[in-house]
């Protein structure tokens, strides 16, 4: 028998555990709290603090980045983590917040940090791949539903009480080394579909950028536009701002805020910044919440086919075009009575989200664009039948750039199906790696 192009080990056993089925006739099991003790060591002055992440990897924060994270006033319960332990997170370790530790630091309570009783017989990479794996496989999810209903929690009560393979130290350490090389090779792959996307994200708005300031014409005369950051335009366009060819009105939201008589109803679909940014589509459908009709008559609807935009928040001016009658918060603008080509005028905008604030001279500490900015953006405007056909060409375009995406997603899909199929099947032993070697590039290396 062989897995995939590995052999099987020459004789199984049933190990008498569902997650585990058969295993080699050599392994063993044991509790996890037979092989591992949880430690609680004291916290040192120049102790980081170190994170399990849901990736798997274990490390200090600043390894990973130095924003978006919640610190804690005063750390109550840190205990001191060292290069090599086992962390299991206690809340997201179900979702795969489990793993070796490449770091000395000092972790919150919420994390186990756990060590070996027996370093002979133990080699940690190996329980790290393998207890992430019976994570990431939903068994832990199962585990603690079981244990304690509508609960993901994981907590080293529920670790220690793990029926776990115990193969040989020998065999444990090569599963490791295996795993290590050939995860390594399936992330690389990973890394450059994903760096593959970014770029076609980047040419796709470069195209769009292009055609809405530009035109589709390379040969058209152009002109200055007067405007700095546009540069020059196909001579016989207009310069002009959305002042002047829509009535920008800024949404509102009912009040008082949280009044369970206005929100959460079933009445009017309620549109706010998260709705508009959830995604690069053009269009707007749906929207997750609605209110009420007492919330509904406090505000402005904007029809269907109106152009929003953001106009607060992290995620400054990304447009849309409501496909439904809403009602919008007030962080969200929209033009009505707009004479130009909505999609057009939506592309237009699309191109100016990342430095929109640069466009509309805005100091850093800015924290929205008001109805009066917004009026303000400059916007080239082409001859009427010209706008279609950018509209047009834009949409084969990007058509054809998401056919490319969605061909580069379903390749890190099919590829993070492998790198999960053959973790489960080096630790549960369904594949005999202990002849394994790495290719001799890798001593070269």
């Amino acid at each position: 028998m062989s897995v995939g192009r590995y052999q099987a080990y020459p004789e199984y056993k049933d190990s008498g555990i569902a997650w585990l089925g058969d295993m080699p006739k050599t392994w063993e099991l044991r509790k996890a709290k037979h092989l591992f003790e949880r430690v609680q060591r004291p916290v040192r002055e120049s102790d980081g603090i170190v994170t399990a992440f849901r990736d798997g990897q274990v490390t200090l924060r600043s390894n990973r980045r130095e924003d978006g994270f919640t610190n804690a006033v005063k750390e109550i319960g840190y205990q001191g983590v060292r290069n090599g332990d086992l962390l299991v997170h206690a809340m997201d370790g179900f979702a795969g917040a489990i793993g070796v530790s490449d770091s000395d630091g000092k972790c919150s309570p919420v994390c186990a940090v756990c060590t070996p009783w027996d370093m002979s017989q133990i080699d940690i990479r190996y329980y790290g791949y393998l207890v992430r794996q019976l994570a990431v496989t939903d068994y832990i999810t199962s585990l603690a539903k079981g244990i304690r209903e509508r609960s993901t929690e994981f907590r080293f009560s529920e670790f220690s009480g793990l029926e776990l393979a115990l193969p040989t130290k020998c065999e444990q350490t090569q599963i490791a080394a295996f795993l290590d090389h050939e995860t390594a090779k399936i992330d690389r792959l990973i890394e450059k579909q994903q760096a593959l996307i970014s770029l076609l994200k980047e040419k796709r708005q470069a195209v769009i950028s292009q055609a809405v300031t530009k035109g589709l014409n390379p040969h058209a005369p152009l002109r200055d536009s007067g405007i700095e950051w546009l540069g020059q335009v196909p001579a016989h366009w207009e310069i002009s701002k959305f002042g002047y060819i829509s009535s920008v009105v800024r949404g509102g939201s009912p009040r008082p805020a949280g009044d369970p008589t206005l929100f959460n109803g079933d009445y009017s679909p309620w549109v706010t910044v998260a709705e508009i940014t959830k995604d690069d589509e053009v269009y707007l459908t749906q929207t997750e919440t609605f209110l009420t009709k007492k919330g509904s008559d406090q505000c402005r609807i904007f029809a269907s086919g109106t152009l929003v935009l953001s106009n607060s928040g992290a995620t400054l001016g990304v447009p849309k075009i409501l496909r439904i009658d809403a009602n919008a918060n007030d962080g969200v603008v929209g033009f009505e009575k707009l004479t130009l080509n909505h999609e057009y005028a939506y592309h237009y905008l699309s191109t100016l989200t990342d430095d929109i604030r640069e466009r509309t001279k805005q100091g850093s500490g800015q924290p929205n664009l008001n109805t009066d900015i917004v009026k303000t953006i400059a916007i080239p405007i082409p001859p009427d039948a010209e706008a279609e056909q950018i509209v047009a060409e834009i949409s084969r375009l990007r058509q054809r750039f998401t056919d490319l995406m969605d061909q580069a997603t379903a390749g890190i899909t099919l590829l993070q199906e492998r790198r999960t199929a053959l973790i489960s099947a080096a630790v549960t032993g369904k594949i005999d790696v202990r002849h394994w070697q790495p290719p001799h590039s890798t001593f070269a290396a």
